[in-house]
């Protein structure tokens, strides 16, 4: 199973090389794995804005502790959740799941209804979460089509949100930074790709009833 051995080769990035960048053809490829993620009812509430721009990189690094991924990765991924519960997200995919599966838009009322009221049975608080925890789905596509690719990753919560924002733009879009990403390629400098994978044995991981 190639996707074991890939995985076994990732690690979380922590120095790229500045000077290799992920082609456009590669790119395409991991914005498909991301699009092919599952989610929650299938709505995928969220948003992938994919930076490569140098300056707006070196803006977001200090909101990032300064961390280099940032400015030395060839891209940041940053998976932005919504932040307002809107019936048309919801009707936006009912419509779009009538036309692509050729099913009646009056069939689909009653999973519409379903969801409407799953959603707006959550408080705020519980709609955040549940609205973040979706993007991480999307990250560990991204995560392990960069394996499959042999594109080297770091998936980043360590930053400022509000930050990130306020730089991107993201509230007037309704929009919040909820997880991010650096992707490109190792550098030989970066020692950590030399350390042993240290995950839990499997007996103790698993349990089978």
């Amino acid at each position: 199973m190639n996707l074991v051995e890939n995985l076994k080769w990732r690690y979380a990035t922590k120095k790229f090389d500045a000077s290799k960048m992920v082609s456009k053809d590669e790119l395409q490829k991991l914005k498909e794995a991301v699009q092919l993620s599952a989610s929650s009812y299938g709505l995928q509430l969220y948003k992938v804005l994919i930076v490569s721009n140098k300056e707006l990189k070196e803006k977001l690094k200090p909101a990032a502790w300064g961390q280099d991924q940032l400015t030395d990765a060839s891209h940041i991924f940053v998976f932005c959740n919504y932040t307002e519960r809107k019936n048309e997200h919801i009707d936006d995919y009912i419509r779009a799941t009538s036309k692509i599966q050729d099913t009646p838009i009056e069939k689909l009322e009653g999973y519409s209804n379903l969801i409407k009221q799953s959603t707006s049975s959550k408080s705020d608080v519980e709609w955040q979460s549940w609205s973040q925890k979706q993007t991480y789905l999307a990250l560990s596509n991204l995560l392990a089509a960069c394996a499959e690719l042999k594109i080297d990753s770091c998936p980043i919560e360590g930053f400022e949100p509000e930050k990130f924002n306020a730089i991107l733009g993201l509230e007037e879009q309704g929009l919040n930074a909820a997880v991010i990403a650096t992707v490109g390629y190792r550098s030989s400098e970066d020692h950590t790709q030399f350390r042993k994978k240290v995950r839990k044995p499997m007996e103790i991981l698993f349990e089978e009833v």
